[in-house]
């Protein structure tokens, strides 16, 4: 059984590198606001790993001028999100940093410290 293993690739020689992760929710929450200028927009909300991708959990509010906001409490962490904008998936003209995603689009990188 061993053998069969090591020939499958579950042994190694070499050593494994563990890859480290940052902590999400460790520490003391802060207030995040997002804003999109969609003047245009019936509907819009953030949707990310913060909320588990849920559309309709965290809607913005439209102000003045046609721009939408909306601030929620985060723990520090990394989370991706991207803007739900009346059905489409729109991204952050404001990101900072960027991921490729599994759909061949992009979220936005938020470091919260």
């Amino acid at each position: 059984m061993a053998d069969q293993k090591k020939k499958a690739g579950f042994w190694s020689s070499q050593p494994i590198e563990k890859q480290v992760l940052p902590q999400t929710g460790v520490g003391e929450e802060r207030r995040i606001e997002f804003k999109l200028f969609a003047p245009q927009a019936g509907s819009v909300s953030v949707a990310g790993t913060f909320n588990q991708w849920n559309t309709n959990t965290f809607k913005l509010a439209k102000g003045y001028e046609g721009t939408w906001k909306g601030s929620i409490r985060l723990r520090p962490g990394r989370y991706q999100y991207r803007f739900f904008v009346d059905g489409k998936w729109v991204d952050d003209p404001n990101a900072k940093q960027i991921v490729q995603n599994e759909f061949g689009t992009k979220n936005t990188l938020l470091e919260v410290k």
